[in-house]
């Protein structure tokens, strides 16, 4: 099975959002929106993951959703979340970057 193809990035800076706490199925939606909002906007985005103190496999699915639809860039992440993302073997999957500095400058 393939994955559908990215639409090119238009170039610019891509926004970042930074949530805050633990998000799962009753929160998604909410990440969902702001993740939506940014990419319908500009045609990709950066998550700050270093405020997610918890994230269940909802989460897990829509970052996987997201990155195969759009640039998602996915910087500071807690030593929770990349331990989380290893043991799924998503690590080297997703674009991953030690800050949203880093990640702005791809």
């Amino acid at each position: 099975m393939t994955s559908p193809a990215r639409p090119p990035h238009p170039g610019g800076p891509l926004p970042v959002i930074a949530p805050q706490g633990e998000f799962d199925y009753g929160t998604v939606p909410q990440l969902q929106k702001q993740i939506d909002t940014a990419v319908n906007e500009h045609g990709g985005v950066i998550l700050d993951a270093g405020g997610i103190t918890f994230i269940d496999s909802t989460v897990l699915t829509l970052i996987l959703m997201t990155h195969q639809r759009t640039h998602l860039r996915i910087a500071n992440l807690n030593p929770r979340l990349t331990h989380l993302f290893g043991i799924y073997g998503i690590d080297h999957v997703l674009n991953l970057y030690p800050t949203v500095d880093n990640a702005r400058t791809p």
